[in-house]
């Protein structure tokens, strides 16, 4: 089986070199990966789940880096066994082209041969599978280097001149602003008064209007007063031929019951 392949990295060439010699890095990008171990210098052992068709099996094996040229390319030789499944063994080259600052053109050329029940399964299955591996390992590899977008601070919102409540909300009265007796910016611009309540509107003067105008514009009667009721308690005090007048009210409502029901 031979593949060969591009990827660009987003990353400065020494960063990405950096990452292929990590053994977190190499775990988080190999698809079904369980372990990935430094045992030398030069050297990794891991183990892999790989499902291959119809078939599944957990992988071990050494890995071990030759022709090293750091940050700048190296060769890869390594093989493994899946026991009943079969084995694998290979390698590959690797090079690493710095494109920009932050940008670097990863080259590989990959090697294997395998064996085992592997090898009946045919080389097309083979081949689309490891296709499909090495897609998946440079993408998880490239989102290691993925920039988050930079947060963008908000932008306060805009007051509009001549408004009190936006210029005294966050912190009492601004300097330069002499404050009005019986209104906000008076009771913002005596810090006392923050620390004991909160922020509230008091002391609204009434809307201006007609006189007898209510908040809808319609005329409404002027309150009661305790001197509009004297007339009536003077007409109850009275008493016409030393009977109260309760008792003359009473018989003229008397008198008219009997006039409806007899007239």
């Amino acid at each position: 089986m031979e593949m060969t392949g591009e990827r660009r990295i987003p990353a400065p060439r020494q960063q990405v070199w950096e990452a292929l010699n990590d053994p977190e890095a190499l775990r988080a990008s190999i698809p079904g990966c369980e372990s990935v171990e430094r045992v030398a210098e030069d050297q990794f052992q891991a183990r892999v789940a790989v499902k291959l068709g119809p078939m599944s099996a957990k992988f071990g094996g050494k890995v071990r880096l030759e022709n090293l040229n750091p940050p700048a390319s190296y060769t890869i030789t390594g093989e493994g066994s899946g026991g009943a499944m079969g084995f694998a063994k290979g390698g590959a080259d690797v090079a690493l082209d710095e494109v920009g600052p932050a940008e670097t053109l990863l080259k590989y050329q990959v090697k294997a041969q395998v064996g085992g029940k592997m090898a009946q399964l045919g080389a097309r299955l083979i081949d689309s599978t490891a296709k499909q591996m090495a897609d998946q390992f440079f993408d998880r590899f490239s989102q290691r280097f993925a920039a988050a977008p930079a947060a963008q601070p908000q932008a306060a919102a805009p007051v509009e001149e001549g408004s009190t409540a936006g210029a005294t909300a966050m912190a009492g009265a601004p300097a330069g602003v002499t404050p009005t007796p019986g209104t906000d910016t008076e009771y913002l611009g005596n810090p006392e008064n923050l620390k004991t309540s909160p922020v509230t509107h008091h002391n609204v003067p009434p809307v201006t209007g007609p006189a007898g105008a209510g908040a809808g514009g319609e005329i409404s009667p002027p309150p009661s007063r305790p001197e509009d009721f004297r007339p009536l308690r003077l007409i109850t005090t009275m008493q016409p031929l030393g009977l109260p007048m309760q008792f003359w009210i009473g018989s003229l409502l008397m008198l008219i019951v009997l006039a409806l029901l007899f007239l």
